[in-house]
């Protein structure tokens, strides 16, 4: 595909008419005429040789065609924005700006909060928005990265993107402190024999890879999307939770649980921010990894 003979306005009209599913609101949107959008979406339809958009009684549904072009669509509209976007230099004391982060709400506490108190000082008209990571993360690491500026996350969940390190935590366990089950250590045959509780898809963790070198599977029986209700979902039960120092440490006073070591020698865990290369070179994304760099050494020193 050559894209020096594609028109790259029709890029626009594609996801007017792909998200808004009606030719005359996707002309409303982008400031063209009814006729104007028709004559787009007729060139779109020559060039994929689909119709794109058909009539459903109605109204107008997408093709098997279009609904993959819509996600893929909106991506490539969100990156091409912001590589025109860029900038040779970024004064962080003048310029106003959002940066994107998705992360978990571990990520959050430990170097979110402390984050956002810096960049108050620094750049008091910089915005900081965090998202919750999705559950497919690992299937749509490039999707997500696409359309952000950046993913706080661990090593050994993605990889093939660039990163800067922030810093390292410990993987523990939380059992309840009335569990007769568990003595003063916790040992492999009760990981394998109690029920777990753990944050959405438990096999992404490195330390759980681990488990099933060791033979061991988890009995999961609850998964949730926030590592700071894991305390919660485990006092008072015979469950247990892996989860990091940091956070146990400071949610030990919300709930009746012991922080315990595992009982094998779990691979520490080394939080980075991640990116789309991309952003690579750009002078805001640079001053923001390094912002978050500096932030994350005091944070853990």
């Amino acid at each position: 595909m050559n894209l020096a003979k594609l028109d790259l306005n029709l890029l626009v009209a594609l996801r007017a008419l792909l998200e808004e599913r009606n030719v005359t609101r996707a002309g409303l949107r982008v400031g063209l005429s009814q006729p104007a959008m028709s004559g787009s979406l007729a060139r779109l339809r020559r060039h994929f040789d689909d119709e794109l958009l058909t009539r459903v009684g109605g109204q107008y549904e997408l093709t098997a065609l279009g609904r993959a072009l819509l996600d893929r669509t909106a991506s490539v509209c969100d990156m091409t924005e912001r590589l025109f976007s860029s900038k040779v230099g970024f004064d962080p004391a003048t310029e106003s700006r959002e940066f994107h982060l998705v992360c978990s709400d571990y990520a959050v506490a430990v170097l979110g909060t402390a984050l956002v108190r810096a960049l108050r000082e620094e750049a008091p008209r910089v915005r900081l928005r965090f998202t919750q990571t999705p559950a497919d993360i690992v299937a749509s690491a490039a999707t997500v990265l696409s359309a952000v500026d950046g993913v706080l996350m661990p090593h050994g969940i993605i990889s093939g993107f660039p990163a800067v390190e922030l810093y390292e935590d410990e993987w523990v366990f939380l059992v309840a402190e009335d569990n007769a089950e568990v003595g003063d250590h916790l040992t492999r045959e009760d990981l394998a024999r109690l029920p777990w509780v753990t944050y959405q898809r438990v096999y992404d963790a490195p330390p759980v890879h681990q488990l099933g070198l060791l033979g061991i599977e988890p009995n999961v029986e609850i998964s949730v999307d926030s590592f700071q209700v894991l305390p919660f979902l485990v006092a008072g039960t015979h469950r247990i939770a892996l989860a990091q120092r940091r956070l146990a440490e400071r949610l030990r006073a919300s709930a009746p649980v012991r922080i315990m070591p595992a009982p094998y020698e779990a691979a520490p865990l080394r939080e980075a921010l991640w990116w789309h290369p991309v952003h690579t070179h750009d002078a805001a994304h640079t001053w923001l990894r390094e912002a978050a760099a500096h932030v994350a050494g005091l944070v853990t020193a």
